[in-house]
């Protein structure tokens, strides 16, 4: 068996006919004698918990936590215990499968995956499937997609898996032919032999289930030999998206199933006083109404009968509980909230600034939708879920149900951004289901989730920068937010990994701000805090969390500064990064994106960085502010350094999506309280940047691969985002301070 504890550093090869002082990872006996599962049973995956500790990289001045132990980190710790129940199916049909306990949402992860299995047990990538795992409890921290952690955590396990798989198809040949599984080597999903025998994967897999310890070492190649990963390599899904043959959860066809809408309330978190069904339950198509805690539930023969039915229902509301609250008094809260500056200026200059960023909605491009069968000792949901196992309990717990009773199908998901961690159509669908007596699809329109879903909190960052002879000598961060709800399982992996809440004396917002929030530059005695306004609304994780608030004041303040101190903007911020690789990060950009490059009246550049995941990235983007109310990104590089990427096409359209992102909410997107309402309802009105907002002009580089992967998929947004400020104030001479810029 494979040592937990081992430390991290290259492994040996893992190809049949080569030597390898490892021992083969124990596999436990098939199931079935069609097909064979390759259980991983230890990976090392500590190994990335520890690896800063061990590799001797230089720190920064003053390292904060994530400098040793970050949110991936603890993540990865939580799902130590159950990382070896990672399944590896081999069909005697030849496909290969992998089972995944993570989200697609469209950030490319089984095409990632699918590269890893293919790489590492010399299949064909075209024999490789990757489907979403159901919900699966004996997981427990190991099913939770966010954090930009799914490559990370799943690294190891999958190539460890697919070495195993590779071993066992080797000895089961090496039986056949009656040669020495060592001769023997693997390629294109088959074995061969020394004497130009061969044997596919497909007719070796029912002889492979019955090997229980390969004869050959199961170990995993190492980088240098590895053909696939780091190769740009187009989605393995691309023609199914394109075509329509990959489903969503409103493509579904569950027997029974009726179309079904829900109307809600006028306010945040309203609530029915009285309602009359009459007039909807007489519309044509019209199948039933229901109440359920968050409204009034139609269902119909076609959603458009039960939109139309819907606009027939007669309702009293009573307000929410932020009714008398609109975007001027939660902005007064959260500078109440403000706890004072540690270090008053004294005899030394300083640099004040304080900054408001908007709620933002998720607004991912499919909306809410979710299918449930609820029986009466049964139940079975199909959606998008981020967080399944919460998902499944949570549902099983409000229908009264035994978990065991209730089967989650995971279901990919049009985009994300952190909203499908929570389950609010899921829930509402089994609420529905039960209460009507039959199977429903739910689903939530654009205005529903704008106005009644998961948004990113209101912000607002005090800032003070204290500085003496050319040098800043102080920095301090005070950061007070609307409270983010955590309520999906982080805390319970948190736990599980020792970060004990209690004896630490936060809360959960606060343990994930101190395991994500890290200044990369020396800026002398520098401090970072959160507090938190509670209001009874609904917020969520929005892509990049607390980085996207956090890291983009303090990159509006590191030009700031810069020009205080009669410095070059990138000058400044290299003579600031002790680490080596963070200014080769920037070095890149300045080279490759022209800094510094005469722009025209009323066009600027700006740069910004950024380090979280284990990786870093900085960007450089040239702004036409010609005409302020409209003003234009024409153009944007940005080169990253993520440890190893997967694949660097996925990589870069990753990179894209943050900066169309980062110029969505620096510029336009954002979304308003009126008296408790929220007053955007659409695409029409939560201005999100659209086709023609995008770049003529993007580039992205990626350093050389530099050790296992970091992530990726939020990495981009806050420097993307500040990148795009920072162009705004040198092309108008207006710092911003309040976020969108045009509100």
């Amino acid at each position: 068996m494979l040592d937990p504890l081992r430390p991290p550093g290259p492994r040996p090869a893992v190809h049949p006919g080569r030597d390898s002082p490892i021992s083969t990872p124990t596999t436990p006996r098939s199931t079935g004698r069609r097909r064979f599962l390759t259980y991983l049973v230890a990976a090392p995956a500590l190994a990335v918990g520890t690896q800063l500790a061990l590799d001797g990289e230089p720190a920064e001045a003053l390292p904060g936590i994530p400098d040793v132990l970050d949110l991936g980190d603890a993540l990865i710790l939580a799902g130590l215990p159950t990382s070896h129940l990672l399944v590896l199916e081999v069909t005697a049909a030849g496909r290969v499968v992998l089972q995944l306990p993570r989200l697609e949402v469209g950030q490319g992860l089984t095409t990632a995956m699918a590269m890893l299995v293919a790489d590492e047990l010399d299949a064909r990538l075209g024999d490789v499937d990757v489907p979403l795992a159901p919900a699966r409890p004996e997981l427990l921290f190991n099913q939770l997609t966010g954090a930009s952690n799914s490559v990370r955590s799943l690294y190891d396990p999958v190539r460890v898996a697919a070495a195993a798989a590779r071993a066992r198809l080797v000895t089961a040949a090496a039986r056949r032919w009656s040669l020495a599984a060592g001769s023997l080597r693997t390629q294109d999903s088959t074995v061969l032999a020394p004497d130009g025998r061969s044997a596919s994967y497909a007719s070796l897999a029912v002889d492979a289930a019955a090997v229980l310890v390969p004869a050959v070492p199961a170990v995993t190649k190492p980088v240098e030999q590895q053909q696939l990963v780091g190769r740009a390599t187009g989605r393995i899904d691309a023609r199914d998206i394109v075509t329509g043959k990959a489903k969503y959860a409103g493509d579904l066809d569950v027997p029974g199933a009726v179309p079904t809408v829900v109307s809600r309330p006028p306010t945040i978190n309203g609530t029915v006083r009285s309602y009359d069904a009459t007039a909807a339950l007489a519309m044509p198509g019209v199948i039933g109404v229901v109440r359920i805690p968050s409204g009034i539930a139609v269902l119909a023969e076609t959603f458009d009968q039960a939109m139309k039915a819907k606009a027939g229902l007669s309702i009293g509301w009573n307000p929410g509980p932020l009714a008398a609250l609109s975007d001027e008094d939660i902005r007064r809260k959260l500078r109440d909230a403000q706890p004072p500056f540690v270090l008053p200026p004294l005899l030394t200059r300083h640099l004040d600034a304080e900054f408001d960023f908007a709620f933002v909605s998720h607004a991912p491009m499919e909306v809410l939708t979710a299918v449930a069968d609820v029986r009466a000792d049964r139940a079975e949901l199909w959606f998008g879920a981020q967080a399944p196992i919460v998902a499944q309990q949570t549902i099983a717990a409000e229908l009264g149900l035994p978990v065991s009773a209730v089967t989650l199908h995971v279901v990919r998901g049009g985009g994300s951004f952190g909203r499908r961690l929570f389950f609010d159509a899921g829930l509402e669908a089994a609420q529905i289901s039960k209460a009507a007596g039959r199977p429903v699809k739910l689903m939530w329109t654009r205005n529903d989730d704008v106005r009644h879903g998961r948004m990113r909190p209101a912000s607002h960052h005090r800032i003070r920068a204290t500085h003496a002879l050319g040098k800043v000598v102080g920095y301090e961060h005070r950061v007070a937010t609307v409270r983010t709800d955590f309520r999906h399982g982080l805390g319970e992996a948190l736990t599980a990994a020792a970060f004990d809440l209690s004896v630490a004396g936060i809360t959960l917002s606060q343990a994930f701000f101190l395991l994500t929030e890290r200044l990369p530059y020396d800026l002398g005695l520098s401090s970072q805090s959160l507090a938190e306004v509670p209001l009874e609304m609904h917020t969520g994780s929005w892509r990049s969390v607390y980085s996207g608030l956090v890291r983009v004041a303090d990159e509006v303040m590191m030009d700031e500064l810069a020009r205080t101190l009669g410095q070059d903007p990138v000058a400044f911020r290299r003579s600031r990064l002790s680490d080596p690789a963070a200014r080769a990060v920037l070095d890149r950009l300045v080279q490759e994106g022209g800094w510094g490059r005469p722009m025209p009246a009323g066009h600027a550049q700006g740069v910004a960085f950024h380090a979280e995941h284990r990786s870093s990235v900085a960007y450089l983007v040239e702004l036409d502010a010609t005409d302020r109310t409209a003003p234009r990104v024409t153009k944007a590089v940005a080169v990253a350094d993520v440890g190893r990427a997967i694949n660097p096409r996925g990589l870069e359209a990753q990179l894209m999506g943050a900066l169309m992102d980062g110029i969505s909410v620096t510029l336009q997107a954002g979304v308003h309280i009126d008296n408790g309402a929220v007053r955007e309802g659409s695409y029409a009105d939560f201005r999100y940047a659209r086709q023609r907002h995008s770049p003529p002009e993007f580039a992205v580089h990626l350093m050389p691969p530099s050790g296992p992967p970091g992530g990726a998929g939020e990495l981009g947004l806050p420097a993307a985002a500040a990148a795009v400020a920072n162009a705004w104030a040198r092309a108008t001479g207006t710092s911003p301070r309040s976020f969108p810029i045009d509100f």
